[in-house]
C-alpha cells in the first residue's frame, strides 16, 4: 500500500505540471496587454511608452515566453508563487486565507450531497416502483438539471429577499457559530443539491444490483431486522461504485466554487481565481489552478483508499 501511495504521489506531479503549463501558456496567449492596464491614466505619449516599458520590466513581461515559464516553475518549486499585479499582495498568503473558507463550504456541501443523496436512493432502492421512488428520482433528475446559479438566485430572491430568513451574501465565519451557519445554509445547498441528485441515481441503481443477492437473502434468512440487513450487507457492497462519484463528486464543488462563490460573494478560492482572470492575474490565476489541481489528486487517491476499507479484496500493488 506504501509504495501504490508514492507512485500515485509521483504520478501526481506531470498531471499538476501539466495544467499549470496549460494555463501559463494560455492566460499570456489570450488577447490584451497586461502591462497596459497599470498605466496610469493620465499619461500620454513618450511618458506612457516608458511607463509602460518600466512596467514590463518589473514584471518580466520583456522576457522570452520561454523563459518567463523556466523562472516561475523554479519559483514555483520553492513554493513562491510570486505578488498579485492588482492588489501587490503575496498569493501564497492569500490562497492561505481562503482555503479555509472554501473547504468549509465545500466539506458541508458534501456532507449534504452524501446524505441526501446516498439516504434517498437507499429507500428509493427498497420501494423501487412507488411513487415515492418515482418523486426521489424526479427530484435527483431535477438537482443534476437545474444551473447552480440560477438556483442560487432563486434562494437569494426567496429567502433573502420575499421571506429575509438568511443573508443573501456574505461569510459569517466559522460553520460552528450561528452566524456562520446562517451564512453557509445557501451556498452549501446549491453546491450539494446537484451532487445529491447524481448520488441517489448511483446509489438506487447499485442497491437494486445487490438488494436480491444470495447473502442477502441469507441474512434476512436468518432473521436479521430489514435495516441491519440493508445496511451492513447491502449498503456495504453498494458502496463501491457510488464512494468512487464521491470522489469526482469533490472535484465538481471545487469547480462549482468558482459560480457559488462569486454570486454569494463567499470569500474563497473561487471567488480569487474569477478576480484573477477578469484582472488578468497570472500569478493568483496559476496558484489558484495548482491548488485545484492538487485538490483533484488527493480526492481520488483518498478515493482509492476509501475503496479498500470498503471491500477487502480490492488490492492495490
Amino acid at each position: 500500500m506504501r509504495q501504490y501511495i508514492m507512485k500515485r504521489l509521483l504520478l501526481a506531479i506531470p498531471t499538476v505540471l501539466g495544467a499549470v503549463t496549460l494555463v501559463f501558456f494560455a492566460i499570456r496567449l489570450a488577447p490584451g496587454d497586461p502591462a497596459a492596464l497599470f498605466i496610469p491614466p493620465d499619461l500620454t505619449g513618450d511618458a506612457q511608452q516608458e511607463a509602460y516599458e518600466r512596467i514590463k520590466k518589473i514584471y518580466g513581461f520583456d522576457r522570452p515566453l520561454h523563459e518567463q515559464y523556466v523562472r516561475y516553475l523554479v519559483r514555483m518549486a520553492s513554493l513562491d508563487f510570486g505578488q498579485s499585479l492588482r492588489q501587490k499582495t503575496d498569493v501564497a498568503e492569500d490562497l492561505a486565507r481562503r482555503i479555509p473558507n472554501t473547504f468549509q463550504l465545500g466539506a458541508v456541501s458534501l456532507v449534504l450531497s452524501m446524505i441526501m443523496g446516498v439516504g434517498l436512493g437507499v429507500l428509493s432502492a427498497m420501494y423501487r416502483g412507488s411513487w415515492f421512488d418515482n418523486l426521489t428520482m424526479f427530484a435527483a433528475l431535477f438537482g443534476v438539471s437545474m444551473p447552480s446559479f440560477w438556483l442560487a438566485l432563486m434562494l437569494i430572491l426567496v429567502f433573502a429577499v420575499y421571506f429575509p430568513i438568511l443573508p443573501p451574501s456574505g461569510f459569517g465565519g466559522s460553520i460552528f457559530t450561528w452566524e456562520g451557519l446562517r451564512y453557509t445554509i445557501m451556498p452549501a445547498i446549491v453546491l450539494g443539491l446537484g451532487g445529491a441528485g447524481a448520488l441517489a441515481r448511483y446509489t438506487r441503481s447499485s442497491m437494486l444490483e445487490v438488494i436480491n443477492n444470495e447473502y442477502v437473502q441469507t441474512a434476512r434468512a436468518k432473521g436479521l431486522r430489514e435495516r441491519t440487513v440493508i445496511i451492513r450487507h447491502a449498503l456495504r457492497n453498494a458502496l463501491i461504485p457510488v464512494v468512487t462519484l464521491l470522489g469526482l463528486q469533490f472535484g465538481a464543488i471545487l469547480s462549482g466554487t468558482v459560480i457559488v462563490e462569486t454570486v454569494f460573494a463567499w470569500p474563497g478560492i473561487g471567488r480569487y481565481l474569477i478576480s484573477g482572470i477578469t484582472g488578468r492575474d497570472f500569478p493568483v490565476v496559476q496558484a489558484s489552478v495548482i491548488l485545484v489541481a492538487c485538490s483533484f489528486v488527493l480526492a481520488n487517491l483518498f478515493t482509492d483508499l476509501m475503496l479498500v476499507y470498503i471491500d477487502p479484496r480490492i488490492r492495490y500493488e
